[in-house]
């Protein structure tokens, strides 16, 4: 065991008990314990209670000199609906690592959303023994972030609508005077803000009467085009009705209707802009570089055009800030941001990773999760996430299980909320060795990034030895460096420790730089066709509507951008229902679209849902609060 002051042993019980009760069954530390841990002064964080602690960028400032941990990524090959376990995991062996062989270890997770909580999914917190506590916070508010982003996020939708309203109904001068209104000596002046849009015009005049009549109506004229508004309102829970709505139906309003929808918060670019900034200040530039939609002559509108990106960042001045929490062993966790794994990239925080980088530092373990499969979640990790962060991973972890492996192979379809088809429960090493097809692309994938690949077979009662060595010859003749069963979800830390080692001699071991899988500088369509020749496709289609929006995006500037596929997480090809290791294909983009502030375009394939509905029995059923002790019970 570590000799950490805040290790934990935990009696393990079998069967598993339900999350929450495993939870529920350990007192937490207090979150000034886990910071004294790692060395991390008072002065450079905030407490939200006893469990919980707002950790302060100025660490990294401190920090500065100081060198870095290794850096590990979680993914998975391609899941079944039911999850294969890649959060569980990466607790595990964080809690292995730090537990058990004594490594100073920092997790990275995303903050889950309110919406799958209540919904079909549950809590994102991992599982059985190998979890991040208090659980119900973990799920729940924890620190506001996610509120901060829905309250930003509609603000500037409300600044849109209103701007085209007030456009609407002024003259270009009255405008003006509205904008900048007198002062007490009756002088007319900018504000700060104000110089950021007369700078992109090409406007260097410095007083509002020095201003001719055109250069007036360019100031103070948006001329927003409805029909090209891409920001749309959202709130943290699921919510089918909300996906189309006419706003604008109220008498004050002029007959201003215009149909927009919700999406779920995660989904807003705020999250994404708040995952991959890597200071207050670049958090204040990519909140105001943010586009709405565009004018009338085609150009691109933004928060700042708007006036808003200040008060943007004021709201989001917290949520910067990562969250501290603990595993159920007791070693540390940062949990912050969590954007959408197709629409955004789904990763969390560059800014947390830097902080627990420099915590763990040389010779200690940084573990963050990548959302999804590999093929989506990795990829994104190493092409985007690490182009803007500046680091560098040494080891990747690639998470699998039989029951994904026999699906692959030919199985029967995998349905959440049916039982499992008896092919899944009984031996058929044929069926998983069929399926390691896909264990090895995303092997060969993931190595190509310069990086050493560690399989985690994340076990299940009912796999049996022959199964998991078939897996594990799989993955090493194609080119892991190690491959290791992993029973973490029933016996914590103890069952990832063979994980743990593994993952410390791929990162001490690994010979190459990080290699992206393609150079920003060349076209948007070429970038597309390097990801979509990665996925198995012989070739690209594109749309009508994506032929647009890509000479748009172009002719805009923002081709030098890197691309994040909002792809089904199920295929590595566009469809769902092809498992394996499909080629020849050709993937088709039925739209492109951009996240300027966050930093990519992103090219949809197929149709993505940005608002869940939930289903005939939400998860919400099994929550309630047991009013005796105050504790939340029901959550999973």
């Amino acid at each position: 065991m570590s000799t950490s002051k805040t290790v934990r042993k935990v009696e393990v019980s079998s069967p598993v008990p339900a999350d929450i009760d495993i939870a529920n069954s350990v007192e937490p530390f207090h979150i000034s314990e886990i910071a004294k841990d790692l060395n991390l002064s008072p002065k450079y964080y905030d407490l939200y209670g006893k469990y919980k602690a707002k950790v302060l960028l100025s660490v990294l400032d401190e920090l500065e000199g100081s060198g870095d941990g290794y850096y590990v990524v979680v993914g998975g090959i391609t899941p079944t609906p039911l999850g294969e376990g890649k959060s569980t995991t990466t607790v595990g062996l964080c809690q292995a690592l730090g537990a058990f062989l004594d490594k100073k270890v920092v997790t990275c997770l995303r903050q889950p959303s309110q919406g799958p909580t209540f919904g079909i999914k549950g809590g994102a917190a991992g599982g059985g023994y190998s979890q991040v506590i208090p659980m119900d916070e973990f799920n729940l508010h924890l620190t506001g972030d996610i509120h901060a982003i829905t309250a930003a996020n509609n603000l500037l939708a409300a600044a849109i609508d209103t701007r085209i309203f007030h456009e609407s109904t002024q003259s270009d001068k009255a405008l003006l005077n509205r904008l900048c209104p007198p002062n007490k000596e009756g002088k007319r002046n900018f504000n700060d803000i104000m110089f950021r849009r007369l700078k992109k015009l090409g406007i260097s005049k410095t007083e509002p009467e020095e201003l001719t009549p055109q250069e007036v109506k360019k100031f103070a004229r948006l001329d927003i085009d409805p029909t090209s508004i891409t920001w749309r309102r959202v709130m943290d829970v699921n919510d089918r009705f909300l996906r189309k709505i006419a706003i604008g139906q109220g008498p004050e309003e002029k007959g201003m209707v215009r149909e927009t929808g919700f999406d779920i918060s995660v989904a807003s670019e705020i999250m994404a802009v708040l995952a991959l900034t890597t200071s207050l200040a670049d958090m204040r530039e990519r909140l105001g570089k943010m586009v709405i939609g565009n004018s009338k002559a085609g150009d691109p509108v933004t928060a700042d055009d708007l006036g808003v990106g200040g008060a943007l960042t004021v709201l989001m001045k917290d949520a910067i800030n990562p969250t501290l929490m603990q595993t159920l062993e007791g070693t540390p966790v940062l949990v912050h941001a969590g954007p959408f794994a197709n629409i955004a990239h789904g990763n969390s925080s560059i800014v947390a990773d830097k902080i627990a980088l420099k915590l763990a530092g040389p010779g200690g373990f940084v573990v963050t999760e990548a959302g999804f499969g590999s093929d989506i979640g990795t990829e994104k990790f190493m092409n985007i996430k690490c182009r803007y962060s500046s680091l560098t991973p040494q080891c990747a972890v690639i998470v699998a299980t039989i029951r994904a492996l026999k699906m692959h192979g030919g199985g029967p379809a995998v349905i959440a909320g049916k039982p499992l088809d008896r092919a899944y429960t009984t031996e058929n090493v044929s069926l998983v060795e069929a399926g390691c097809v896909n264990l090895a692309r995303h092997i060969s994938n993931t190595k190509a990034y310069g990086v050493n690949v560690v399989v985690a077979v994340n076990m299940f009662a009912t796999d049996s030895e022959a199964e998991l060595n078939a897996v594990r010859n799989a993955a090493l003749a194609a080119g892991a460096y190690d491959a290791v069963v992993c029973t973490h979800h029933a016996h914590g830390g103890k069952g990832a420790v063979d994980l743990g080692i593994a993952v410390q001699k791929a990162c001490e071991n690994v010979t190459q730089p990080l290699k992206f899988l393609y150079p920003l500088d060349i076209s948007i369509k070429e970038k597309i066709e390097a990801i979509a020749r990665s996925y198995g496709a012989s070739g690209v289609e594109y749309s009508d509507q994506a032929e647009k929006q890509i000479e748009m995006y172009s002719r805009q500037g923002f081709s030098g951008l890197p691309i994040c596929m909002a792809k089904t997480q199920y295929s590595f090809s566009h469809n769902a229902a092809e498992k394996g290791a499909p080629t020849g294909f050709s993937l088709p983009i039925r739209d492109v679209r951009a996240s300027i502030g966050a930093g990519f375009i992103y090219p949809l394939v197929g149709t993505m849902s940005t608002m869940p509905g939930l289903p005939t029995r939400p998860c919400f059923y099994d929550i309630d609060l047991d009013t005796a002790t105050g504790k939340v019970i029901g959550l999973s």
